[in-house]
């Protein structure tokens, strides 16, 4: 193997090891958000898997965006969900691409934490919503005559807690307002905060949107639960990001990496290091300061001083 090839994989190994004990730190901090996150989407899936047992077909009802968007077709619904998954393992990636790329801006432990929390409050409301009002799915197992459009009364409580893959993919009755728009845009806010490539963000956003016209051409879903979706997450993610603290900056240099610090921490290092540099950070400590014979003196009391020959 070559020098270079060797050097370069000896310098990744160190990125990887350092990146790691910094995350496992972090996630010793805040292992209690993040499984409180994950745990809410296991909530999240059973609200809607308990909502089809209650779902009724019945006829689509009229919809202005069925009228525009020609319908994809049953054998093509599938489109949707490959724009998504591309949104979804894209964001999953960039998170943890830190651990190989430099450059990295922020921390990955932290930056789901915040993914969580937002994810969180936009479910909640979701699920208040579609429980709220059960609607006629528009999707082709949810219509009448389908015999996934309900599904049957449960033979024992696992039947309910468990939850498979296809069940997620054939569930009907949680429409308002779309879980895949949640997700969408609470990635690509994410990323358009902090991320750094342009080009990208703005890639990003006209994902979403063509996404948003898939959902509704594969009867996915109505155009009001797209809708209803793109006002309420983005307002839920500006509050709830007001709310939370501010992501630290990572390290410029090359060192170890440090830990985030809090707000109280954070003033205490800003005044070590005002003290350091010689001023207290008081404002009556802020005076012209003049070089005399050696001495630093206070420009109040340079007319005392008798200069010798």
């Amino acid at each position: 193997m070559p020098f270079y090839i060797r050097r370069e994989v000896s310098k990744l190994w160190k990125r990887i090891c350092a990146e790691t004990a910094t995350e496992i730190n972090l996630l010793a901090e805040n292992w209690k958000y993040i499984l409180g996150g994950l745990i809410f989407q296991y909530i999240h899936g059973l609200a809607a898997r308990g909502v089809h047992y209650i779902h009724r077909a019945g006829p689509t009802l009229q919809d202005v965006g069925f009228f525009l968007l020609p319908e994809l077709g049953q054998d093509k619904a599938y489109i949707s969900e490959i724009v998504f998954t591309f949104i979804f393992l894209s964001f999953v990636l960039w998170t943890f691409h830190p651990f190989i790329l430099k450059g990295k801006k922020v921390y990955t432990v932290l930056i789901w934490c915040r993914v969580l929390a937002f994810l969180v409050m936009s479910q909640f409301l979701r699920i208040i919503t579609f429980y709220s009002t059960q609607l006629p799915g528009p999707n082709y197992h949810c219509r009448e005559g389908s015999k996934l459009a309900r599904l049957p009364p449960p033979d024992n409580i696992l039947e309910v807690l468990i939850i498979i893959p296809r069940g997620v993919l054939y569930g009907c009755g949680d429409l308002i307002f779309s879980s895949h728009m949640i997700f969408s845009l609470v990635f690509v806010r994410t990323y358009h905060k902090y991320g750094t490539r342009r080009l990208v963000k703005h890639f990003a956003w006209l994902i979403v949107v063509v996404q948003s016209f898939l959902i509704v051409a594969s009867r996915k879903h109505y155009t009001v639960d797209v809708v209803v979706a793109w006002y309420t997450v983005n307002l839920v993610v500006f509050f709830v990001d007001k709310k939370l603290p501010e992501l630290p900056d990572r390290p410029s240099g090359g060192g170890a990496f440090l830990l985030p610090l809090s707000k109280d921490n954070k003033a205490k290092e800003e005044n070590h290091h005002k003290l350091v540099n010689g001023n207290s950070g008081d404002s009556a400590d802020w005076r012209p300061r003049t070089q005399i014979n050696g001495k630093t003196m206070e420009q109040g009391n340079v007319e005392a001083v008798t200069i010798g020959p």
